[in-house]
């Protein structure tokens, strides 16, 4: 998936799948037809690049909770920073930006800033006061009252009381570079809104895909009243978007994916073959007729370090996830090479993992997107379907990310249908998967 500002999509902790197939009951043979399906990102877990409306009416949007920042004095040209990452005092010496640290006054009569805080509270609280014709230029007032200075490059003080003309000779302003911005769940709620889903998986139906992939946040399992700052609801929208009163014994539940993109070396693999056996017992618990689906890590992993698991199990999947981009390998290559990547190196990735005894392949997220300038609607073309017939050959199907995305239009499959760029077969489908 793509990366949203911090790769917000590590709050996805379990996807849903629901299906207009015919489901086998064998051990592990494939769906039949296999699943030709789409992401349902920002539905259920907002994600603003995907939805930026629904951030439109918020203050300083750009400084929501998790954004990180750094700060740069005006007087002594350096940023603000920690020593030795905290526990000590708060310079003004960075050449380059270092990460937000916490500020917190100490008991001295100067008020040096001291970070050595492991935890936030109003005592160390810091607030940020914009320049209107400039918000990046910044004052930041101490939990006393008084604003930070940079009296020198070693001495960050909160004592100044002034007023201010936003000069460069001002110690007490700053230029706040934003790092990243966080648009999820935390930040706001309602993703697609029940009013749309109708119409979503009435265009899904029938234009030749055959299921959706629901990403759904961990906190759904408490939901209606999930911990703070989460917003409860996820599970009344699932079971009125798609009228599922029980999931399990829906023959539209195709599938559950048990977390999404772990990230290696972070995630050790001994923990995430444990997580993978009990959520496929407690899926199991449930449902023997649903696939489980288990995520390969993203970074430095064996493709095939998680086979001994599934191999001895029912109906399971390893999902995998492909995108020529977010790594400098594709920064030079032109389209020709990249629908040449897709015809070698992914189709030799996914033929090593797709075997007759293990379990089922799924590319779970895949787009028609690059970072190629200049290029024709034709060459878009040529790359989705390099990536359709690749990733055709994936034993459990694929999954394009995402169905909708306002501003990035190879991002939304709405998008590319409508324009003739993707074109899948059509068939019938069950109705009430189009009824909300």
């Amino acid at each position: 998936m793509r990366n949203k500002a911090f790769f917000v999509r590590f709050t996805l902790a379990l996807s849903i799948f629901s299906c207009i197939l015919s489901l086998s009951t064998a051990a592990n043979e494939p769906p039949n037809p296999k699943v030709k399906a789409v992401n349902l990102g920002g539905c259920l877990v907002t994600e603003g690049w995907i939805t930026p409306s629904l951030f439109d009416g918020i203050p300083n949007k750009d400084l929501l909770d998790g954004t990180q920042v750094q700060f740069r004095s005006v007087t002594q040209n350096k940023y603000i920073a920690a020593e030795n990452g905290g526990g000590t005092t708060i310079v003004a010496n960075r050449p380059n930006p270092s990460g937000w640290e916490t500020f917190k006054d100490s008991e001295e009569p100067t008020w040096n800033v001291v970070a050595i805080s492991n935890s936030p509270n109003d005592s160390n609280t810091f607030q940020i006061f914009r320049k209107g014709d400039d918000p990046n230029r910044i004052r930041i007032k101490a939990p006393n009252g008084s604003y930070l200075q940079a009296r020198t490059e070693a001495l960050v003080t909160a004592d100044f009381q002034g007023r201010t003309t936003w000069g460069d000779d001002d110690p007490s302003v700053f230029v706040m570079r934003i790092v990243g911005t966080m648009q999820g769940e935390f930040q706001v709620t309602n993703g697609y809104g029940l009013q749309q889903a109708a119409t979503v998986m009435r265009f899904i139906s029938s234009n030749g895909l055959n299921a959706v992939r629901i990403p759904v946040g961990w906190w759904i399992a408490s939901d209606p009243s999930p911990p703070w700052p989460y917003v409860g609801g996820s599970m009344a929208a699932l079971d009125i978007a798609f009228t599922w009163a029980e999931y399990a014994n829906r023959q539209g539940l195709l599938a559950v994916e048990l977390i999404n993109e772990p990230l290696a070396p972070g995630i050790k693999l001994d923990s995430l073959i444990k997580f993978y056996r009990d959520g496929y017992n407690a899926v199991r618990r449930h449902t023997q007729r649903a696939y489980v689906i288990m995520s390969n890590r993203l970074g430095p992993a064996d493709p095939k370090e998680l086979f001994p698991l599934p191999s001895n199990l029912r109906r399971t999947v390893i999902d995998v996830h492909h995108y020529n981009l977010y790594t400098s390998e594709f920064d030079n290559m032109d389209a020709q090479q990249n629908i040449d990547y897709i015809y070698n190196t992914r189709a030799g990735q996914l033929g090593y993992i797709t075997t007759s005894v293990g379990p089922l392949t799924f590319v779970g997220e895949w787009v028609a997107e690059w970072n190629v300038n200049g290029v024709s609607d034709d060459d878009y073309r040529r790359f989705a379907n390099a990536q359709l017939d690749v990733y055709g050959r994936a034993s459990f199907g694929w999954a394009y990310w995402s169905v909708k995305n306002k501003n990035n239009h190879h991002w939304s499959m709405k998008w590319m249908i409508n324009h003739g760029i993707i074109k899948l077969i059509r068939f019938l489908a069950n109705s009430y998967i189009c009824t909300a």
